[in-house]
């Protein structure tokens, strides 16, 4: 292991840490160390940045893969040498959620996801190395390449919303937005049975990558309502997937949804929002909120892109240093970039 350990962290509003400091000797006994290989850049990242008391230091930097390089002397079944991304334990099945008989809950895999690890340090992926429980490491199976685990957490946040939605066969899905939690939806939707999905999406880019992706429904969003209409002889949507977070837009996605449909909730707001109580009410819509995931989802996810049926890959379009961290989340907080996912090789 090298003597010395060196990552990024917010230390204020636009703000960024770069420290190099003496690496720890060993892992908790609990845990491990994983050498970074890549970590991926998250819209949460970038809110993070701008307001820098937003989220938990080792929240920062969660998108991460590696190879483990040290384990603690209670891990059984890991390995130095091991490909491994990072994600949430199993049920712990002692807390008040699992004693409940709701192991889907588990307050301690909801804190794992929310970044809280007795066993890791003040930093996330954005670094050299990062220690972790045990627990939050899962291997990555043969035939799944680097580039395709560094995506496998983004495509398990959707992979846990599809589940959660249980959509019939054969219904017609909208998703609104097609940054990376849009793309890795509508794939997920198709892969669950949806009969036709319609990808809505200002930037004519990530259309076009909509499109590389198998999609043929794909509009700007003042196009959305005319195609929708069609499809549907204006009934609406059986289901939307609202993944842009735009506080504005929560009614105008409501109103897009037959009577009796489903309004999905991936994207995050930062900000209030306002909606008609009494039209979700008359038309008596289900609302599906979802947040970060379950074990069970990463191993679904893992298996999913091994068996080709999840692209991740053509979500790539670019890769950084450690350094260029900064000037990265400027560009995406800019609105302007024309990136549709961005990792971090600590080794350049």
């Amino acid at each position: 292991m090298s003597a010395e350990e060196r990552y990024v962290r917010v230390s204020g509003p636009r703000e960024l840490q770069e420290v190099t400091e003496s690496a720890e000797e060993r892992p908790a006994p609990d845990g491990v160390v994983v050498d970074i290989t890549y970590c991926g850049v998250c819209g949460t990242d970038v809110h993070g940045y701008t307001d820098g008391h937003m989220l938990p230091p080792a929240v920062f930097g969660h998108e991460w893969t590696g190879v483990i390089s040290a384990v603690g002397g209670e891990v059984t079944g890991l390995s130095v040498g091991q490909r491994v991304v990072g994600g949430v334990g199993p049920a712990c099945g002692r807390c008040r959620q699992c004693a409940a008989g709701h192991a889907r809950q588990c307050e301690l895999v909801f804190a794992e996801a929310n970044g809280v690890d007795e066993a890791a340090p003040a930093h996330g992926g954005f670094g050299a190395q990062v220690r972790v429980s045990a627990r939050r490491v899962i291997p990555v199976p043969e035939g799944v390449t680097d580039v395709e685990a560094a995506l496998v957490e983004p495509a398990t946040v959707t992979f846990h919303a599809v589940r959660r939605t249980a959509m019939e066969l054969g219904s017609v899905v909208v998703v609104q937005g097609a940054g990376p939690i849009g793309l890795l939806a509508a794939q997920h939707a198709r892969n669950a049975g949806a009969g036709r999905v319609l990808v809505s999406e200002p930037s004519a880019a990530r259309r076009s990558t909509a499109e590389k992706l198998g999609f043929r429904d794909v509009v700007a969003p003042e196009e959305l309502a005319a195609l929708l209409t069609e499809i549907t002889d204006g009934l609406g949507a059986d289901v939307l997937f609202e993944c842009t977070g735009v506080p504005s837009l929560l009614q105008p996605s409501a109103e897009l949804v037959r009577r009796g449909g489903t309004l999905s909730l991936l994207g995050y707001p930062m900000a209030e929002s306002s909606v008609s109580y009494a039209d979700w009410q008359t038309r008596e819509l289900t609302v599906i909120g979802s947040l970060a995931y379950n074990h069970e989802d990463f191993v679904g996810t893992l298996r999913a892109i091994a068996g080709k049926r999840l692209d991740v890959t053509t979500l790539h379009t670019g890769t950084i240093g450690l350094s260029d961290l900064g000037s990265m989340l400027e560009e995406l907080d800019s609105g302007r970039s024309s990136h549709t996912k961005v990792l971090v090789d600590p080794r350049k």
